[in-house]
Formats: structure tokens, sequence, C-alpha cells
């Protein structure tokens, strides 16, 4: 009998503000850090309304994590101090590497309809805290979609669904990232590894997670998964639309001050005398 995964603990977001005041719902942040591993903090945005997000998330610094930028409606402008710049769109995923240090800004364009979209911050071991910044800007296009019988969509961003990879690639935290739209009476199965962390975030519908007595998850609500072999999630009389995020944990010490992620208070303190002093972004050979 396979061990099928449950829920064991429901985490419900809370609504705040960042940047230069866009309203989004922390789904999970600072005061859960560890038990994610290694995930650090996830925002979910959503709004019709341009003056929740027109102000954006104007320059500042990253050092010792990732960012990655995954929309479902509307579009973000980017550019950064390597001179980097372009639009995260519809259906896009950037994945950022900051390592050493980058400062960038994330302005929304205003468009017809709505904002919508997630950002998710990854720790990196102590080992790649300092690597050169890179990153991977993905197109909707080239991200694979796998369609079950049943009429369930999968999108691949990160990771692997059966024999489909996703297009991001060269992270150490051997992330899934998992885009799930599951039809009225749909179920979705796939392996997954024991060791690894799992996280799931409902943003349309409700489902169950685990299989035969399983918990149920409805919209807005995420939830860490416990231990077991696999996943199963089951929507129940209508669309259910999620994202699975799974990772190898790290379980190094955090010491975390705003956009920067180290180890040591004594890194921190480094990388905001550097902020300070103009040193912050690294040459790299």
């Amino acid at each position: 009998m396979t061990n099928y995964r449950k829920i064991s603990r429901i985490i419900h977001g809370t609504p705040t503000s960042d940047g230069a005041g866009v309203k989004l719902t922390r789904i999970f942040g600072f005061y859960e850090q560890g038990l994610l591993d290694p995930f650090l903090m996830l925002d979910f945005f959503g709004t019709d309304n341009p003056n929740d997000y027109i102000a954006g998330f104007p320059w500042h610094p990253h050092r010792g994590m990732e960012t990655v930028t995954y929309m479902l409606d509307g579009s973000i402008e980017h550019s950064d101090s390597m001179g980097n710049s372009g639009v995260i769109g519809r259906g896009d995923i950037q994945w950022m590497t900051a390592g050493s240090g980058i400062i960038h800004q994330e302005m929304p364009k205003i468009v017809e309809g709505r904002l919508r979209g997630f950002q998710l911050w990854v720790n990196l071991p102590a080992a790649r805290k300092m690597v050169p910044p890179r990153y991977q800007d993905i197109p909707a296009a080239a991200i694979p979609v796998v369609t079950q019988p049943d009429g369930s969509r999968i999108k691949v961003l990160a990771g692997k669904f059966g024999e489909v990879t996703g297009p991001v690639t060269g992270i150490f935290a051997e992330p899934d990232y998992l885009d799930l739209e599951i039809p009225a009476g749909g179920s979705v199965t796939f392996p997954f590894q024991e060791n690894h962390t799992a996280f799931v975030y409902l943003y349309e519908g409700s489902a169950i997670f685990g299989g035969e007595g399983g918990k149920k998850l409805r919209s807005g609500q995420g939830a860490l998964l416990g231990s077991g072999e696999a996943i199963w999630i089951g929507s129940e009389g209508h669309l259910a639309r999620m994202i699975f995020i799974g990772g190898q944990p790290i379980g190094e010490p955090i010491a975390w001050r705003g956009p920067v992620v180290m180890n040591t208070e004594a890194e921190l303190n480094q990388a905001f005398q550097e902020i300070r002093s103009g040193q912050f972004v690294k040459e790299h050979k």
C-alpha cells in the first residue's frame, strides 16, 4: 500500500504589504523559518486594482538566497545592478540566484485585468551563498505541460513530473515547482523523495490530500505535507488550482535580516556594512 503524504500543518497566510506598498498575502515567512527548509518565504499577490501594486518594489539588495517570481496574470518589469532588464509576463517564471549580492527592482506594469502571481524565496547553503549572481528567465512557452486523461494539467516549472523535466536547472535545493489544475472529480498522483520538504498552496477551489482519510484544503490555504513516498491530490466538485513546491532541506543555521540571508550575525553585519559603503555588489572573474 502506498504511503501518501498527508497534511501535517495547515498554514494561513497573513495580509501585508511590501516594497513601496504592494498589497499581498504572506503565506509563510520569517516566523516559520526552518519549518519549510530550504524555503524561506512565499508571497501571493492578486488584485485588479492598480493602486494595490503599482508602487512596486523599488531598488533593494539581496544576498545569500534566491528569489523565484512566477506570474499567473499581468507582468512585472525588472532591472538590476549588473545591467540586466526584462519583463516577466503571464505564465513566465524567473529564478534569480542572488548569491554574493545584487541590487534590483521589480515594478508591476498596469495592464487590463488583474496582476496575480507568486514570489518564493529559497535559501542557499553556506558553500554557495557567495556564488556569482545569475538569472534563469523562462518564458511560458518553454514550460512543459502534462495533460492527464481526466483533464488534469500539470505545469512543470522545475523538477520532474513523470518523465517530464522542467526548464529551471542547476539549483542546489533540487526543487520541484508545479502548477496543478485538477478538474472536478480528477486526481493527480506522483512519487516524491521522502527526505524532501513538500508544501502546497491552493489559489482556486478546494482539494483533498493524502488519499483515503486525507484532509481538505480550501482556496487561500497552504499546507506542509508530512512524511511519505508519494503525493495524492484529488479535487471535489469543482476545479482546483494550486502550486506545489518541494526541495532538499539544507539544515544549516539561518541569520536573516530583510533581503539578506546568511548563516551568522557577523555575516549579516558585514553585508549591511558593505551596502552602506557601496561594496555590496562583487566583481566575479
